[in-house]
């Protein structure tokens, strides 16, 4: 079976955890400030903040851009559904918005949501493919609004010759295996703003005003104080040694990762009843997730070209789910979401990883080719 997708590890990794382990620091320490400093360096931005999930990434977030009970938030709701569910922790509104071809939340659509209630919008690079940030910047700048990034899938994706991570004032990150370089699981917020990051820091840790680091380190008596509610949303240093060295790694895995999306783009690009994802100017991916879209009207059903794939040892996943059609926020959607559905419903995931057999890769294409000519 040819998975849809696997982390890239290998000694590397094994022997970083086996240090970690030995050192007797295995939660919160050295290794996780060292590999917050190296990834906010990586993507550009003064500080990074590690945390145990992307989603927990988000919820802090959202917090320290002030976004709480009655506010309202627009969101694409072709997005996993952790992106509303950041919001609703805060006790705010989901506003879903309609997406462009890109998959990506549509900056124009976006405006049109806009009311007194709205505090921000969460945009998301989905599949690795940027968001037109600038766009929403705008808006942000308008509107006296929060814009906050949803990079889940853009660690080593860039926007305007710069990496995503770089461009507004809290970029959340995740490092799920499914994610181009993983922790296991792990998540990180990127910020340049000095009041976000401590803050950020202080509620990861229950609130805690200093963190066991400084204590150990001090050669005075400290007590800690608790001034608000916080959480424990911390990092290991086991994912920390392990996220350094994928952090290593990261701009090999990107290179590997578009040879890949290009052969793609060459066989599968040809085929009339498919549309395949390309960059739009200014756009840099890292291709997290190749996703085809099907056309409608050309007799492909997406279930059934994904049932014959799976028959022929070749595993996919269903194109980004839609939050709005969830029973946990049905009734929640008043506009139009046209094209969230449409694609959907018609798009396909397709194998994608570092390192891919070439054969596989050909097999992948060949497949597709002969399931569309019986179509």
């Amino acid at each position: 079976m040819i998975a849809v997708a696997k982390p890239y590890f290998n000694d590397e990794e094994v022997n970083a955890v086996q240090d970690v382990i030995r050192s007797g620091w295995v939660t919160q320490g050295p290794k996780v400030q060292e590999f917050e400093e190296k990834f906010a360096q990586y993507v550009g931005s003064k500080y990074a903040v590690a945390v145990s999930n992307c989603t927990t990434a988000l919820h802090l977030s959202l917090i320290v851009a002030g976004v709480s009970l009655g506010d309202e938030v627009i969101c694409p709701s072709m997005s996993f559904i952790a992106t509303a569910n950041a919001i609703k922790y805060v006790g705010a509104t989901p506003v879903f918005c309609d997406v462009g071809e890109d998959y990506n939340i549509d900056p124009d659509k976006a405006e049109k949501l806009i009311t007194k209630k709205t505090k921000a919008i969460l945009i998301v690079h989905q599949i690795g493919m940027p968001a037109d940030i600038d766009r929403f910047t705008e808006l942000g700048t308008k509107y006296n609004i929060k814009i906050i990034e949803d990079a889940a899938c853009a660690a080593g994706s860039s926007y305007k010759n710069k990496k995503i991570g770089s461009h507004s004032s809290l970029v959340c990150f995740s490092f799920h295996p499914r994610k181009v370089i993983s922790t296991g699981e792990g998540g990180m917020i990127t910020t340049s703003n000095k009041e976000y990051s401590e803050r950020l820091k202080r509620l990861r840790q229950h609130g805690m005003s200093v963190n066991d680091r400084e204590r150990h380190n001090s050669k005075n008596v400290i007590i800690e104080e608790y001034n608000e509610l916080g959480f424990n949303f911390r990092m290991t240093d086991i994912q920390a040694a392990i996220g350094i060295k994928q952090l290593e790694k990261l701009d090999y895995i990107v290179e590997e990762r578009r040879k890949i999306a290009k052969r793609y783009h060459e066989a599968l690009g040809k085929i009339d009843s498919i549309v395949v994802p390309l960059e739009q100017k200014s756009m840099y991916s890292n291709y997290q997730s190749y996703s085809i879209y099907l056309k409608m009207g050309t007799g492909l059903n997406r279930n059934e070209v994904m049932k014959k794939m799976l028959d022929a040892g070749i595993s996919t996943r269903r194109g980004i789910m839609t939050a709005h059609r969830e029973t946990v926020y049905k009734g929640l959607n008043n506009s139009d979401l046209s094209n969230t559905d449409r694609l959907s419903d018609n798009s396909i995931i397709l194998p994608l990883y570092v390192p891919m057999d070439p054969n596989d890769i050909e097999y992948v294409i060949d497949t597709i080719q002969k399931i569309i000519k019986s179509a």
